[in-house]
């Protein structure tokens, strides 16, 4: 028996996963929640959520960073986890933004188009959920579905008001990616690590797959959308590349290139990330006996605890405050040392260093909670 990963073609965590998967040359098959087994495991993990791997041996895993750090304890062909201070700090910080803070144009480029994505939409997530499903309980299914996560495009900031600043950054953001991946087939240098493993979660499950995003990908930033191809396929598929091997960029260096992505990065997310650091730490105080182990919520599977506002390109924003994001940036500050603090610090990042949460967050049985006070 085979490992299994279920999840969804359009599910950005999912494309996490899957291209780990795929560049290791691991052995797995792909399932969706179609799949009779789906009650038992959501059961089992305590929610409904993509992507799980089930190992051979039953055991299941949810979320792209653990089922990678599965694999990595377990000794692969190539850690995603670089082994030079500077690269290995670097590739956490894309890891962060990529899968937490791309989440507004993802969402926003999935359901701000219907009249051009809708068609598509409908089929891809019905070919996950219930490929048989016709008539009514199509329509009934796809509208539950399509409704929660319109709903979270929204607690992700996406609205009307803000519409052109999110393509705005967006269209920076491919620019200044483009303009790196032009010159290395991947984030550092020859082979993906982690970084391009959270930067593909969005840009390839929303941004390169449906049908408005990717045409602009297509037309406009021909390296970034050839990148979500070689993220995709087990061989380098190096293109105009000069063939470099796996090898990263010599000596931990970090081009002009990427550095204009970090600064795009302070610009982009770190308002966010302090907000919600600032609303978690009240939201904290206000339970001095919130039990350790626990998220703190009636609903243990919960993942958000609130909203908080901060401004962002011209606009106030109101977003989802998720523990996760702070189990992430806990790993990235982790990485910070040495030469990569004053990379970091001439980025406009140092602000970044230095947010903290009262309380750690820590992953148990699958779920987020709050480990003791610091």
């Amino acid at each position: 028996m085979t490992a299994k990963l279920f999840g969804m073609p359009g599910s950005l965590y999912t494309a996490r996963a899957r291209s780990y998967l795929i560049k290791q040359r691991i052995d797995f098959e792909e399932a969706i929640p179609a799949d009779p087994a789906w009650p038992a495991i959501t059961q089992a993990i305590g929610r409904w959520i993509i992507p799980v791997l089930m190992l051979p041996d039953g055991t299941l895993i949810q979320d792209g960073v653990a089922i990678i750090d599965h694999y990595e304890a377990q000794g692969v062909r190539r850690s995603a986890y670089p082994e030079t201070p500077v690269h290995r700090a670097v590739a956490h910080l894309f890891e962060l933004y990529g899968a937490e803070g791309m989440l507004r144009p993802a969402m926003h480029y999935r359901w701000s188009f219907d009249a051009d994505n809708l068609a598509f939409l409908r089929r891809d997530f019905m070919s996950g959920l219930m490929p048989a499903a016709t008539g009514d309980a199509e329509e009934a299914i796809f509208l539950g579905a399509s409704g929660r996560m319109r709903k979270a495009a929204a607690s992700f900031g996406v609205s009307e008001a803000t519409a052109p600043a999110i393509e705005a950054s967006y269209l920076a953001f491919l620019g200044l990616l483009d303009a790196h991946l032009a010159d290395y087939p991947y984030l550092l240098g020859g082979r993906p690590t982690i970084g391009d493993y959270g930067l593909i979660a969005p840009l390839y499950a929303h941004l390169a797959r449906d049908p408005v995003p990717a045409a602009i990908m297509k037309s406009g930033f021909f390296h970034v959308w050839r990148w979500t191809e070689r993220m995709n396929a087990a061989q380098a598929l190096l293109g105009g590349h000069a063939a470099r091997g796996e090898a990263l960029i010599e000596d931990d260096g970090v081009p002009e290139t990427l550095k204009a992505l970090m600064r795009f990065v302070a610009d982009d997310f770190l308002p966010e990330l302090v907000a919600h650091v600032a609303f978690a730490n009240d939201w904290l105080a206000e339970r001095p006996d919130l039990v350790a182990g626990t998220n703190g919520l009636d609903n243990p599977g919960a993942r958000g605890i609130g909203m908080a506002g901060f401004d962002w390109q011209g606009h106030t924003l109101s977003t989802a405050v998720l523990p996760y994001r702070f189990w992430m940036l806990d790993r990235l500050q982790a990485a910070v040392g040495g030469a990569a603090r004053l990379l970091f610090g001439d980025a406009g990042l140092g602000p970044l260093l230095a947010l903290r949460t009262d309380r750690p967050v820590e992953r148990q049985g699958n779920l987020e909670v709050w480990g003791e006070r610091r």
